[in-house]
């Protein structure tokens, strides 16, 4: 499918598929969605909740790489280590990465680096990318994921359902829940509410809060103890 770098409101890009007119980020803004979604209502409520010294993440599609990016960034402010597993079947190219302008929006040390490195880490196997930081990528279908309570916040970042409405149902959706450790969470931009029920229906409580700009809501599940 036909993929084109295009600019977000808040300035930074992403990547539109012209087949299904579908994007990777929020056309309201790429780098904000993914700062409120992932990372405040994710990485920081996890930490917050439970003051750990090291946190596991999951990223169910990997995408351009700028969840990754700014969980790094947010390891090394917060001095918290953070091993982070991106899945990702279909990468994106190096002159999509090239064209992407994450580091020259992002006012941090060394990120242009980081980021190169965190596309240029081989796949398949666990590689430090900063001193509290650690990325395993995976061309891996969602349907293939086989984790066991290994997982302490999932970033569900799958295309919305109205181009893949599979993704967001039950039989995909039990891989993640059985993923999660007890007391983990589940952070997404989307509040479909066939997605909220099915997440309802293999055991998780379900909350809608306060969504990044331009998008009134997202969703946060957490898996009971």
């Amino acid at each position: 499918m036909k993929r084109q770098v295009v600019t977000t409101a808040d300035g930074s890009k992403t990547i539109r598929i012209e087949d299904w007119d579908e994007h990777y980020h929020s056309t309201h803004g790429a780098i904000q969605e993914a700062l409120h979604v992932y990372i405040q209502a994710g990485l920081e409520y996890f930490s917050e909740q439970h003051q750990p010294k090291s946190i596991r993440v999951l990223e169910a599609g990997y995408g351009t790489g700028l969840n990754a990016l700014l969980a790094c960034l947010w390891s090394q402010n917060s001095n918290i280590e953070v091993d982070y597993s991106g899945m990702e079947a279909f990468p994106i190219s190096e002159a999509e990465r090239r064209a992407l302008d994450y580091p020259k929006r992002l006012e941090e040390a060394q990120v242009e680096s980081i980021y190169e490195q965190l596309h240029l880490a081989p796949w398949e196997e666990w590689s430090p990318i900063t001193k509290t930081f650690r990325l395993k990528k995976q061309k891996l279908l969602f349907s293939e994921l086989e984790l066991k309570n290994e997982v302490d916040v999932v970033f569900y970042d799958a295309f919305g359902p109205r181009v893949q409405p599979e993704l967001w149902e039950k039989p995909i959706f039990e891989r993640f829940y059985e993923a999660l450790k007890p007391e983990g969470v589940l952070v997404t931009y989307s509040v479909k509410g066939t997605a909220r029920r099915a997440l309802q229906a293999l055991g998780f409580e379900v909350d809608i809060i306060e969504g990044p700009p331009g998008k009134r809501h997202m969703m946060r599940a957490y898996k009971p103890c």
